[in-house]
C-alpha cells in the first residue's frame, strides 16, 4: 500500500482507479481519461496534486542562500507574489528536481517540489543550508488542489467569490495570498488556471465545493497527456541527475549571467552541449512511448516521453536528439522493431487550447 494523500477517501468514493505513483496510490482516472483530457481543454478540471511537497524557508539569510541553491535567480522576485520555475542541481549540473519558488517576503519564500524527489530534495537543501541563518518546514499540513482549463478562473471564483479579489489580476507564474490560502495562476497542462494550497483539513470540502462549481475531477492519467501535449517535462523522464538543463530544453530556467554563484553553475559554463530536447510528430499510425530509439541523418536519440495525443489525435513525443537535428527533419523512431516517420517540431504541441505544430 502507497501514501495516501488527505483526498484518497473522496478519490474512492467516486470510484476513481488508483494507481502507484512516486509511492502514493493516486487517482489515474475516473472513468475515461480521454474525457478528461478534453474537459480540461475545453473547459475545466481539478487533479488532486497533495502528493508533491511545500516546503517553506524564513529566515534573515534566505535569499542568499536561494540564489547559491537555485539555477534561476529569486532576485528576480521583488514583488510579494511573484514565483519563480527553476531547477535545482547538482555540481555537475545534473537536475535534481524542477520546481516553483514563491516569493511572501524579503524572510519568507516557499518552494513546491516533485512528489518521487521529495525526501531527496529536502535532504539536500538541508545540508546546504548548514552555513546560513534560516529555518526550512515541509508543510504536511498543506494539500494542493490544481484547477485548469478555459473556465478555470470563473469556476472557482464561483465556488468562492472572496477569491477573485485576490486573484484575478494574476498573470502567468503571480501567486497570491488569501488567508490560510495560496493562490498561484500556474498549471502543468498549458492551459490557463490556479493552483491552491490550502489547509490540509479543509481539502475534501474545497473539493466538493469546486465539483459543485462544475470543475471535473480529473487523473493523472490526462495530466501526464495535457502537460506533454504543452511541452512540459516530467521528471524522471524528460530530465534527471544524468542531464542538464541546457540539453532538456531549460536553458530559460537558468541565470548564468553576472557574479551570481550557483550550485552546478562551473560545469554549465563549462559544457559542449551534444544534445538537446525536441518534439516529435508522427507521421504514421501509431504511439509514440519513453526509450524508444530514433534514427537521424546525425546520430541516434531517445524517445524521453511519448504518447497519443487526444488534441491531435495523432502520436507526439519528447525526445533527446544530436543538436545538429533542426526542426522540420523528418526521423525515424523504431516502434516494436519497425521504423516509423516521424517530425521534429518545437513544442508545445498544444497551448491554451490552439495546436501550434503541423
Amino acid at each position: 500500500m502507497g501514501k495516501h494523500t488527505t483526498l484518497f477517501a473522496t478519490h474512492n468514493r467516486a470510484g476513481a482507479k488508483l494507481s502507484d505513483f512516486a509511492g502514493w496510490d493516486m487517482p489515474i482516472h475516473y472513468g475515461s481519461q480521454i474525457e478528461e483530457h478534453h474537459r480540461v481543454r475545453r473547459d475545466a478540471g481539478m487533479f488532486d496534486a497533495s502528493h508533491m511537497l511545500s516546503i517553506d524557508f524564513s529566515g534573515p539569510e534566505v535569499r542568499p542562500y536561494l540564489s547559491r541553491l537555485l539555477a534561476n535567480d529569486v532576485a528576480k522576485l521583488t514583488r510579494p507574489g511573484r514565483a519563480l520555475y527553476s531547477c535545482l542541481l547538482n555540481p555537475d549540473g545534473g537536475i535534481i528536481d524542477d520546481l516553483i519558488v514563491y516569493f511572501f517576503n524579503a524572510d519568507h519564500y516557499r518552494i513546491v517540489v516533485n512528489a518521487g524527489t521529495a525526501e531527496k530534495d529536502l535532504s539536500w537543501m538541508e545540508k546546504q543550508a548548514a552555513d546560513f541563518s534560516l529555518e526550512i518546514l515541509p508543510r504536511h499540513d498543506l494539500a494542493l488542489i490544481a484547477v485548469q482549463g478555459p473556465q478555470a478562473r470563473d469556476k472557482v471564483w464561483r465556488a468562492y467569490p472572496g477569491t477573485r479579489m485576490v486573484s484575478e489580476s494574476l498573470a502567468p507564474f503571480f501567486a497570491a495570498c488569501d488567508g490560510d490560502w495560496l493562490i498561484s495562476r500556474t498549471g502543468y497542462t498549458g492551459e490557463d488556471g490556479f493552483e491552491l494550497a490550502v489547509p490540509a483539513t479543509q481539502a475534501a470540502d474545497i473539493w466538493a465545493q469546486l465539483q459543485a462549481a462544475g470543475i471535473a475531477p480529473c487523473g493523472l492519467g490526462c495530466r501526464d497527456t495535457l502537460r506533454l501535449e504543452a511541452g512540459m517535462n516530467l521528471y524522471g523522464q524528460d530530465m534527471d541527475e544524468t542531464v542538464t538543463p541546457l540539453e532538456s530544453g531549460l536553458s530559460w530556467t537558468v541565470a548564468l549571467g553576472g557574479d551570481r554563484d550557483f550550485i552546478g553553475k562551473a560545469a554549465l559554463l563549462s559544457q559542449k552541449t551534444t544534445r538537446q530536447l525536441t518534439g516529435l510528430l508522427l507521421l504514421t499510425p501509431g504511439v509514440l512511448r519513453a526509450h524508444q530509439r530514433v534514427h537521424t541523418a546525425h546520430g541516434d536519440g531517445e524517445i524521453t516521453s511519448g504518447s497519443f495525443s487526444p488534441t491531435l489525435a495523432q502520436g507526439i513525443a519528447l525526445a533527446r536528439l544530436p543538436q545538429r537535428v533542426t526542426i522540420g527533419d523528418v526521423v525515424e523512431a523504431d516502434i516494436r522493431g519497425k521504423p516509423h516517420k516521424a517530425k521534429v517540431v518545437k513544442p508545445p504541441f498544444v497551448r491554451h487550447g490552439k495546436i501550434l505544430v503541423s
